[in-house]
Protein backbone atom coordinates (compact mmCIF):
# COMPACT_ATOMS: atom_id res chain seq x y z
CA UNK A 1 0.00 0.00 0.00
CA UNK A 2 1.47 3.38 -0.95
CA UNK A 3 0.66 6.70 0.66
CA UNK A 4 0.42 9.62 -1.73
CA UNK A 5 1.84 12.64 0.08
CA UNK A 6 1.55 16.20 -1.14
CA UNK A 7 4.62 18.20 -0.14
CA UNK A 8 3.55 21.80 0.17
CA UNK A 9 6.98 23.39 -0.01
CA UNK A 10 7.54 26.32 -2.33
CA UNK A 11 9.40 24.11 -4.81
CA UNK A 12 6.90 21.28 -5.28
CA UNK A 13 3.43 22.26 -4.14
CA UNK A 14 0.93 23.12 -6.92
CA UNK A 15 -0.08 26.74 -6.82
CA UNK A 16 -3.52 27.36 -5.30
CA UNK A 17 -6.26 27.33 -7.88
CA UNK A 18 -8.12 30.10 -6.12
CA UNK A 19 -9.84 32.58 -8.45
CA UNK A 20 -9.51 35.19 -5.75
CA UNK A 21 -5.68 35.05 -5.74
CA UNK A 22 -3.28 35.81 -8.58
CA UNK A 23 -0.61 33.27 -9.65
CA UNK A 24 2.29 35.30 -8.24
CA UNK A 25 3.42 33.95 -4.84
CA UNK A 26 5.61 36.97 -4.12
CA UNK A 27 2.93 39.62 -4.56
CA UNK A 28 -0.47 38.62 -3.28
CA UNK A 29 -2.72 40.65 -5.61
CA UNK A 30 -6.46 40.51 -5.16
CA UNK A 31 -8.01 40.00 -8.58
CA UNK A 32 -11.63 39.32 -7.85
CA UNK A 33 -12.09 40.24 -4.22
CA UNK A 34 -14.86 42.81 -3.88
CA UNK A 35 -13.75 46.19 -2.69
CA UNK A 36 -13.69 46.31 1.07
CA UNK A 37 -11.92 48.17 3.81
CA UNK A 38 -8.29 47.22 4.38
CA UNK A 39 -9.13 45.64 7.75
CA UNK A 40 -11.44 43.17 5.99
CA UNK A 41 -8.70 42.31 3.52
CA UNK A 42 -6.27 41.68 6.38
CA UNK A 43 -8.77 39.37 8.07
CA UNK A 44 -9.21 37.48 4.82
CA UNK A 45 -5.46 37.08 4.33
CA UNK A 46 -4.95 35.97 7.93
CA UNK A 47 -7.61 33.28 7.54
CA UNK A 48 -6.12 32.12 4.23
CA UNK A 49 -2.59 31.99 5.69
CA UNK A 50 -3.88 30.06 8.69
CA UNK A 51 -5.47 27.53 6.32
CA UNK A 52 -2.21 27.14 4.36
CA UNK A 53 -0.27 26.69 7.62
CA UNK A 54 -2.66 23.95 8.79
CA UNK A 55 -2.38 22.25 5.38
CA UNK A 56 1.43 22.39 5.55
CA UNK A 57 1.47 20.86 9.05
CA UNK A 58 -0.89 18.12 7.89
CA UNK A 59 1.36 17.38 4.90
CA UNK A 60 4.38 17.20 7.18
CA UNK A 61 2.60 14.73 9.45
CA UNK A 62 1.62 12.62 6.43
CA UNK A 63 5.22 12.72 5.22
CA UNK A 64 6.44 11.43 8.58
CA UNK A 65 3.82 8.69 8.54
CA UNK A 66 4.81 7.72 5.01
CA UNK A 67 8.47 7.56 6.03
CA UNK A 68 7.68 5.35 9.02
CA UNK A 69 5.40 3.15 6.93
CA UNK A 70 7.99 2.71 4.19
CA UNK A 71 10.71 2.09 6.75
CA UNK A 72 8.76 -0.68 8.50
CA UNK A 73 7.83 -2.20 5.15
CA UNK A 74 11.50 -2.35 4.20
CA UNK A 75 12.44 -3.98 7.50
CA UNK A 76 9.63 -6.49 7.13
CA UNK A 77 10.83 -7.34 3.64
CA UNK A 78 14.35 -7.83 4.96
CA UNK A 79 13.04 -10.07 7.75
CA UNK A 80 11.02 -12.12 5.27
CA UNK A 81 14.03 -12.40 2.97
CA UNK A 82 16.17 -13.51 5.91
CA UNK A 83 13.56 -16.10 6.91
CA UNK A 84 13.49 -17.48 3.36
CA UNK A 85 17.28 -17.50 3.27
CA UNK A 86 17.46 -19.42 6.55
CA UNK A 87 15.28 -22.16 5.04
CA UNK A 88 17.69 -23.00 2.22
CA UNK A 89 18.52 -26.71 2.27
CA UNK A 90 21.83 -28.01 0.99
CA UNK A 91 22.58 -31.57 -0.10
CA UNK A 92 25.13 -33.42 2.04
CA UNK A 93 26.42 -36.78 0.80
CA UNK A 94 28.86 -39.11 2.52
CA UNK A 95 30.03 -41.34 -0.31
CA UNK A 96 32.31 -43.33 1.96
CA UNK A 97 29.57 -44.35 4.41
CA UNK A 98 26.90 -44.37 1.70
CA UNK A 99 24.15 -41.95 2.77
CA UNK A 100 22.75 -38.57 1.75
CA UNK A 101 20.38 -35.95 3.20
CA UNK A 102 19.49 -32.27 3.12
CA UNK A 103 20.90 -29.88 5.74
CA UNK A 104 19.59 -26.36 6.54
CA UNK A 105 22.10 -23.62 5.72
CA UNK A 106 21.81 -22.35 9.31
CA UNK A 107 23.35 -25.59 10.62
CA UNK A 108 27.10 -26.16 10.74
CA UNK A 109 29.09 -29.38 10.91
CA UNK A 110 30.73 -30.17 14.26
CA UNK A 111 32.80 -33.05 15.58
CA UNK A 112 31.35 -35.31 18.26
CA UNK A 113 32.40 -38.73 19.47
CA UNK A 114 29.97 -41.50 18.53
CA UNK A 115 28.37 -39.65 15.63
CA UNK A 116 29.25 -40.36 12.02
CA UNK A 117 28.30 -36.76 11.28
CA UNK A 118 26.63 -34.05 13.36
CA UNK A 119 25.24 -30.64 12.42
CA UNK A 120 24.22 -28.03 14.99
CA UNK A 121 22.19 -24.88 14.51
CA UNK A 122 24.35 -21.78 14.73
CA UNK A 123 24.05 -20.16 18.20
CA UNK A 124 21.67 -22.93 19.32
CA UNK A 125 23.52 -26.24 19.47
CA UNK A 126 20.65 -28.03 21.22
CA UNK A 127 18.92 -28.06 17.81
CA UNK A 128 20.90 -30.62 15.87
CA UNK A 129 20.89 -33.21 13.10
CA UNK A 130 23.01 -36.33 13.50
CA UNK A 131 23.65 -39.57 11.63
CA UNK A 132 25.09 -42.77 13.09
CA UNK A 133 26.20 -45.70 10.92
CA UNK A 134 26.91 -49.11 12.48
CA UNK A 135 27.46 -52.61 11.05
CA UNK A 136 24.64 -55.12 11.58
CA UNK A 137 23.79 -58.67 10.58
CA UNK A 138 20.42 -57.64 9.16
CA UNK A 139 19.68 -57.19 5.47
CA UNK A 140 16.47 -55.17 5.96
CA UNK A 141 14.72 -53.36 8.80
CA UNK A 142 11.73 -55.68 8.57
CA UNK A 143 13.96 -58.46 9.90
CA UNK A 144 14.17 -56.47 13.12
CA UNK A 145 10.48 -55.55 13.30
CA UNK A 146 7.72 -53.17 12.21
CA UNK A 147 8.02 -49.34 12.45
CA UNK A 148 5.87 -49.44 15.60
CA UNK A 149 8.12 -52.08 17.17
CA UNK A 150 11.29 -50.12 16.38
CA UNK A 151 9.97 -46.78 17.68
CA UNK A 152 8.88 -48.52 20.88
CA UNK A 153 12.48 -49.65 21.36
CA UNK A 154 13.66 -46.09 20.78
CA UNK A 155 11.23 -44.73 23.37
CA UNK A 156 12.32 -47.35 25.90
CA UNK A 157 15.94 -46.33 25.34
CA UNK A 158 15.01 -42.67 25.87
CA UNK A 159 13.15 -43.43 29.10
CA UNK A 160 16.15 -45.29 30.49
CA UNK A 161 18.20 -42.09 30.42
CA UNK A 162 18.49 -40.38 33.80
CA UNK A 163 17.77 -36.98 32.27
CA UNK A 164 14.48 -38.09 30.65
CA UNK A 165 11.30 -37.08 32.47
CA UNK A 166 8.86 -38.32 29.83
CA UNK A 167 8.76 -39.58 26.23
CA UNK A 168 5.78 -40.00 23.91
CA UNK A 169 5.41 -41.45 20.41
CA UNK A 170 3.60 -39.24 17.91
CA UNK A 171 3.93 -41.18 14.65
CA UNK A 172 5.65 -44.14 13.02
CA UNK A 173 5.63 -44.73 9.26
CA UNK A 174 7.41 -46.46 6.39
CA UNK A 175 8.47 -45.22 2.93
CA UNK A 176 10.54 -46.40 0.00
CA UNK A 177 14.00 -44.99 -0.60
CA UNK A 178 16.71 -45.40 -3.23
CA UNK A 179 16.00 -48.48 -5.35
CA UNK A 180 12.99 -49.47 -3.22
CA UNK A 181 15.00 -49.33 0.02
CA UNK A 182 12.86 -49.81 3.13
CA UNK A 183 13.01 -46.67 5.31
CA UNK A 184 11.30 -46.23 8.69
CA UNK A 185 10.37 -42.76 9.97
CA UNK A 186 9.47 -41.80 13.53
CA UNK A 187 8.32 -38.72 15.39
CA UNK A 188 8.21 -38.43 19.15
CA UNK A 189 8.72 -35.86 21.89
CA UNK A 190 10.95 -36.01 24.93
CA UNK A 191 10.82 -33.95 28.11
CA UNK A 192 14.28 -33.82 29.63
CA UNK A 193 16.12 -32.09 32.45
CA UNK A 194 18.70 -31.29 29.81
CA UNK A 195 17.09 -28.82 27.42
CA UNK A 196 13.43 -29.23 28.36
CA UNK A 197 10.82 -30.37 25.85
CA UNK A 198 12.17 -31.48 22.47
CA UNK A 199 10.64 -32.77 19.26
CA UNK A 200 12.52 -35.70 17.72
CA UNK A 201 12.32 -36.77 14.08
CA UNK A 202 14.14 -39.99 13.27
CA UNK A 203 14.66 -42.23 10.26
CA UNK A 204 16.40 -45.57 9.80
CA UNK A 205 17.31 -47.98 7.04
CA UNK A 206 19.61 -50.95 6.48
CA UNK A 207 21.90 -51.17 3.44
CA UNK A 208 25.05 -53.22 2.77
CA UNK A 209 24.84 -54.77 6.24
CA UNK A 210 24.90 -51.35 7.88
CA UNK A 211 22.26 -49.66 10.03
CA UNK A 212 21.80 -45.97 9.22
CA UNK A 213 20.06 -43.88 11.86
CA UNK A 214 19.12 -40.21 11.47
CA UNK A 215 18.19 -38.19 14.55
CA UNK A 216 16.80 -34.63 14.38
CA UNK A 217 16.31 -32.85 17.72
CA UNK A 218 14.61 -29.45 17.98
CA UNK A 219 13.37 -27.41 20.93
CA UNK A 220 9.59 -27.57 21.40
CA UNK A 221 8.99 -25.80 24.70
CA UNK A 222 5.47 -24.63 25.69
CA UNK A 223 6.60 -20.99 25.72
CA UNK A 224 8.19 -21.30 22.27
CA UNK A 225 6.63 -24.26 20.43
CA UNK A 226 7.89 -25.62 17.14
CA UNK A 227 6.38 -23.40 14.43
CA UNK A 228 4.84 -24.74 11.22
CA UNK A 229 7.55 -23.33 8.96
CA UNK A 230 10.38 -24.95 10.94
CA UNK A 231 8.47 -28.21 11.19
CA UNK A 232 8.04 -28.33 7.41
CA UNK A 233 11.77 -27.76 6.96
CA UNK A 234 12.66 -30.54 9.41
CA UNK A 235 10.26 -32.92 7.69
CA UNK A 236 12.03 -32.18 4.40
CA UNK A 237 15.32 -33.14 6.05
CA UNK A 238 13.73 -36.32 7.42
CA UNK A 239 12.36 -37.42 4.04
CA UNK A 240 15.62 -36.62 2.25
CA UNK A 241 17.57 -39.19 4.30
CA UNK A 242 18.46 -42.05 1.98
CA UNK A 243 21.21 -44.32 0.71
CA UNK A 244 23.65 -42.47 -1.52
CA UNK A 245 23.16 -43.17 -5.24
CA UNK A 246 25.59 -45.70 -6.67
CA UNK A 247 28.15 -44.09 -8.97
Amino acid sequence: MALRVWNCSALSCPKPQNPILSSSPSSLVLTSLPKAPSSTQRQYLEKNNDFVLRLTKRSLNLSILALLFNGFSTNSSKSAAHAEESEVLQRYTDSKEGFTLLIPSTFQKVEKAGATVLFEQVDKGSNNIGVVVNPVRLSTLSEFGSPEFVVDKLIQAEKRKESTKDAEVIEAAERSGQGGLQVYEFEYKVDSTRGGMKRIFSAAFVASKKLYLLNIAHSDKPESPLDAQTRTMLEQVLRSFDAAPQT
